[in-house]
């Protein structure tokens, strides 16, 4: 559980993208990434994150895909606005 009094900001995952096994999937994943980042929620995050998003990859080993996580940093009132109206 995370004690939002003691927090600055808070790690959080927003958004997740499953690309399947290509050969260079950094590239392929820049689309559906800039296409998140048009939206109401993309838009929020980008501008409300402190430091900017980043995203991390997996392999995923259902698929033999890859999963690609995009994480925010958000302070306690920024990551309970973002809970009640995106998540």
């Amino acid at each position: 559980m995370i004690n939002l009094a003691e927090a600055k900001t808070i790690e959080c995952l927003v958004h997740t993208i499953k690309m399947g096994d290509v050969e260079d999937p950094d590239l392929f994943v820049a689309d559906p990434i800039w296409k998140w980042q048009q939206t109401e929620e993309g838009q929020w995050i980008m501008k409300n994150s402190n430091p900017k998003p980043m995203w991390k990859r997996q392999f995923d080993s259902i698929t033999y895909g890859h999963l690609y996580s995009i994480h925010a940093y958000l302070e306690p009132k920024d990551y309970t606005y973002w809970s009640l109206k995106f998540k």
